[in-house]
C-alpha cells in the first residue's frame, strides 16, 4: 500500500511541477500554482537562472530537482515491473553509485573547472532520481513480502 501511495504522488508531483507553469502562464488556477510554487520552494533553491522555463514561466524547482523527481517516478514505476529488487546492502551501494554524477559535477562546478548548463544539471541527477525511485519500491515490496502471513 504504502509503496503504491508513493509512486502515485510522485507522478503526480512530477506532473504538477510540468502543468504549473503552463498554469500560471495562461492565469488558470491561481490558488493551485501558488500552492505548486510555495511547496517548490520548500524543497528547492529556485534560482530562476538554474530552472527550466515552459510557456515563458519558470517550473517550481530548478532542473537538478526536475530530474531527481521525473526520474524517481520513472524509477518507482520500474520497480513495480521489475520485481523485489536486490538485498539492502546492494541498495545502499546502488544509491551511492548513483549520486557520484552529482557529487562530482557539483564539485566541479564550485572548484571553477566547468561552467554547467540546467540541461547537465538535469542528466546528472537522474541517474540517482531513478536508483531511489527504484529502491524505495523494491524495499518497501521486500519488507511488506517479509511480514505478509503464510
Amino acid at each position: 500500500m504504502l509503496a503504491a501511495a508513493l509512486t502515485i504522488l510522485a507522478a503526480l508531483w512530477t506532473l504538477v511541477i510540468l502543468i504549473t507553469p503552463i498554469a500560471a502562464a495562461r492565469a488558470q488556477l491561481p490558488w493551485a500554482v501558488l500552492f505548486a510554487y510555495q511547496l517548490g520552494a520548500l524543497i528547492c533553491h529556485q534560482r530562476p537562472e538554474r530552472s527550466f522555463h515552459l510557456a515563458g514561466m519558470q517550473m517550481p524547482v530548478c532542473a537538478r530537482c526536475f530530474g531527481l523527481y521525473a526520474a524517481g517516478a520513472a524509477g518507482l514505476l520500474i520497480a513495480w515491473a521489475a520485481g523485489r529488487g536486490g538485498p539492502p546492502r546492494q541498495s545502499r551501494a546502488v544509491l551511492a553509485a548513483a549520486a557520484l554524477p552529482i557529487a562530482i559535477s557539483v564539485a566541479l562546478e564550485w572548484a571553477g573547472v566547468i561552467a554547467t548548463t540546467n540541461l547537465f544539471r538535469m542528466m546528472t541527477a537522474l541517474p540517482l532520481g531513478l536508483a531511489a525511485g527504484f529502491v524505495a519500491v523494491a524495499s518497501l515490496r521486500r519488507v511488506s513480502a517479509s511480514v505478509a502471513p503464510n
